[in-house]
């Protein structure tokens, strides 16, 4: 299994771990291992700790009232999973947690992180940074679900992308990760994007991309 870097994780940033089994055996936490396709969470369940994602990766899906499966995000370790939920008065899982590979997941009890919290003031800014950067993601990834066209969906992760539209900029996911993003069907993903390039509203080489009629984009978002 691959090495544990738990000072590479959000809430963890700073906290100088020169020793991190130490580190981790003063959280009294537990270590729990899964393997590929394996289920770590489900949705629904309590939340009555924080589980951290320390080696591997996972993803994070939603099923709708209607039987569909929902894609939210893919997770890579070293980071934690659904941290907000844990203090929250409904505190239950919101998406299924599914192991995309051999995982570790730290379970560390809500105790222990508000001590954590009362005696390292950099540990709760991190814990509150952290979760306030997932909402604007989460709001984000809604807006995105919320959009019914696929050029719709990929207007808007591009002018998300785009620092200033006038330049070139890099997409860091593939066809393949923007489908399972988008939850779409990959040619349908390729034919969209190959349609934007014919209309003038795209220019593409390779992962870097470039909008060529701004307005184009915004009325594809709808």
């Amino acid at each position: 299994m691959k090495k544990r870097e738990l000072d590479s994780c959000p809430i963890c940033h700073n906290l100088n771990i020169d020793d991190e089994e130490s580190f981790l055996d003063d959280l009294k936490c537990a270590f729990r291992y899964y393997e590929k396709n394996d289920t770590i969470v489900l949705q629904g369940q309590l939340c009555d700790a924080l589980y951290v994602l320390t080696i591997g990766k996972v993803r994070a899906e939603t099923v709708s009232e209607n039987g569909a499966i929902i894609n939210v995000e893919t997770v890579d370790a070293p980071r934690p999973l659904a941290p907000a939920f844990l203090f929250s008065d409904n505190n239950r899982f919101p998406v299924n947690i599914i192991a995309l590979e051999d995982v570790e997941v730290i379970v560390i009890p809500k105790s222990e992180i508000v001590r954590l919290m009362m005696t390292n003031p950099d540990f709760m800014q991190n814990y509150l940074a952290h979760n306030a950067n997932r909402t604007q993601f989460l709001t984000s990834r809604l807006q995105l679900l919320s959009i019914k066209t696929i050029k719709g969906k990929l207007a808007h992760y591009l002018l998300e992308m785009a620092r200033n539209t006038d330049q070139p900029f890099i997409v860091d996911k593939n066809q393949s990760e923007l489908a399972e993003l988008f939850s779409v069907a990959r040619p349908s993903l390729a034919r969209s994007l190959s349609e934007m390039v014919q209309d003038g509203i795209i220019q593409i080489h390779r992962r870097e991309f470039r909008i060529l009629d701004i307005n184009k984009m915004k009325n594809l978002i709808v």
